[in-house]
């Protein structure tokens, strides 16, 4: 028996509450989902969010009849279809997401149910009698007999995930004691302020979006210098460049400007390189050193033998006392 125009009302407006209220929408799918655990569901979400269920004709009914006032939510339509329900939220979407499909019940599995993975019977002993083995041959299973049980001889996979669970499957793996599925809620889509995107979205964390997105801005960039074309990314580089380019043609002129004598890096490489420490550090030196290389070739030695004059004295002074002490020792005891 279908809803009466009364609960339709009701739903109607409960439905245009929680979209006002709410910026964020789960559609989830709820296949095989029994209503103990659809309780537990709600109460883990409980001030987080709010479950709600409907007959996929009356939701886009609602959905419909404020597209007027709220053509954004036409983007839920197209997902409004098999089991599904939603789930409104405010909260962050990584959080919720993870408080719907952590609850989860292992089940066995059921003839013609769809298998969310594949199935796999290990080899072992089974503990049932020889008179079963036909059972398994007829779903290809290799077995033999020990010690008076059946024992399957290599794992074998039964059931692929996406497909329906035959009956023979079902039964095997039910007489086997094996539930290899469970069930809970999936995200299907999410609605986030007018946008709908897939779940596997809410995977990529910040890092990588920032990541991707200061690659693409380097990839501008680039571009953007290549071509000469100034954007927002690249006037800074340009900027920069043409800087560089004035630096370069005041070392190389009798222009000069404030800039140039704060170039200290490259000052002190070729200062430390004429060997000249009394030099100031600052753009007069390349310029001299440009001007006339021979010069700062020539100052080198002279700086590098004052530089030795003092260490010959020193060592011609060590020898003296050397030489003195051997002649004191020339001396008998008793003279």
């Amino acid at each position: 028996m279908g809803a009466s125009r009364a609960d339709k009302e009701l739903y109607f407006q409960k439905l245009k509450e929680l979209l006002n209220k709410y910026p964020s929408i789960f559609i989830v799918n709820v296949d095989n989902v029994g209503s103990n655990q659809m309780h537990q569901i709600r109460v883990a979400l409980r001030g987080k969010g709010v479950v709600l269920m409907g007959k996929n004709t009356m939701v886009r009914r609602a959905l419909r009849s404020i597209l007027s006032e709220n053509p954004q939510y036409e983007r839920l339509l197209p997902h409004v279809k098999g089991n599904i329900g939603f789930v409104f939220t405010d909260r962050d979407l990584n959080d919720i997401r993870d408080i719907i499909v952590a609850n989860k019940v292992a089940a066995p599995a059921r003839a013609g149910a769809y298998a969310p993975k594949d199935v796999t019977v290990p080899a072992g002993n089974t503990g049932m009698e020889p008179g079963k083995t036909s059972f398994f041959q007829a779903l290809g299973i290799p077995t033999k007999i020990a010690r008076g049980t059946i024992e399957i001889v290599s794992d074998v996979k039964v059931v692929t995930a996406g497909t329906r669970v035959g009956p023979s499957e079902a039964t095997l793996l039910n007489m086997l004691n094996i539930s290899p599925f469970t069930y809970g809620m999936t995200v299907v889509q999410v609605y986030d302020r007018g946008n709908t995107f897939s779940p596997s979205v809410l995977d990529v964390d910040e890092k990588e979006l920032i990541d991707r997105f200061m690659t693409g801005i380097k990839t501008i960039a680039a571009i953007s210098l290549a071509l000469n074309y100034p954007t927002i990314v690249s006037v800074t580089h340009s900027l920069v460049n043409a800087y560089k380019n004035l630096l370069a043609v005041a070392l190389v002129t009798e222009y000069t400007f404030e800039g140039v004598e704060k170039v200290s890096g490259k000052i002190e490489r070729l200062d430390s390189e004429a060997a000249i420490p009394e030099h100031p550090v600052d753009a007069t030196v390349i310029k001299e050193y440009l001007a006339n290389p021979e010069a700062f070739a020539a100052a080198a030695p002279a700086a590098t033998a004052a530089a030795a004059a003092p260490a010959e004295e020193t060592k011609a002074e060590e020898q003296k006392d050397e030489e003195e002490s051997e002649e004191d020792m020339g001396f008998g005891l008793f003279d």
